[in-house]
Order: C-alpha cells, then structure tokens, then sequence
C-alpha cells in the first residue's frame, strides 16, 4: 500500500494501526472536528451512532482496540481525497466482525467517515 498522488494519507499507519491495535495511531488520521457515522444492526441508516471530534472518536477505538479480538485490514483504496477500506476483526471466542468504511479526506486526514458494520450472532 502507497500514498495516492496529491492526497498525505498514510495507508501504511492505517495498517498498523488496525493491525497493530493502536488506538493512538488511529487517532492520529482524525482531524480535530472530524465524524464518524456507524450503521449496524443497532443504530440503521436513519439513525446512525454518530461520533464528533477526536475525544469521542479516540473513546471509540479505545474501547474497540481494547477487547480480546484480533484486526486485519483487508482492502484499502485511496482516491484523490475519498478512502475505502474494509477491515475483518475476530473475537476469542470466534465471533467474527467485517466492517466496512468511506472515508473523505481533509488535508489527508480523515475529516468524515461512514462505517458500516456487521457481525456473528
């Protein structure tokens, strides 16, 4: 994985950061005001759990990256300043989580991202 032309993002922190299970070195693609929307079973479209800024973004991956389960970011594909990628997790217990995300960039930081996820029950 590179850096697309004319866009900062660091897909290679991405990787680390979801594989390594760094919630710090996630946070660190965020803007200052950046949201996040997350769709799934419990917050659907019409009212997705929305995250503003890096305080409760940063609570967010804290609280993901600090379960026992393991992340992989499968694909991941930078356009000018628009990212997708997808990413499968797998708890001790087996349960397996496949989230997928839209992301815009601003100045190559995520400023806007759509997460949309679902999992085992």
């Amino acid at each position: 994985m590179g850096t697309a032309a004319g866009t900062a993002f660091d897909t290679e922190a991405l990787r680390r950061g979801i594989e390594g299970e760094n919630p710090q070195t996630l946070l660190s693609l965020y803007t200052d005001d950046a949201e996040i929307r997350i769709i799934d079973r419990n917050t659907q479209p019409s009212h997705p759990k929305v995250l503003h800024g890096r305080d409760e973004i940063g609570e967010m991956l804290s609280d993901v990256y600090n379960r026992d389960m393991t992340h992989h970011l499968d694909q991941c594909v930078v356009q000018g300043d628009q990212v997708a990628f997808s990413e499968s997790c797998e708890y001790a217990d087996g349960v397996r989580v496949l989230a997928n995300s839209m992301v815009s960039l601003r100045n190559g930081k995520i400023a806007d991202q759509i997460l949309i996820q679902a999992w085992d029950e």
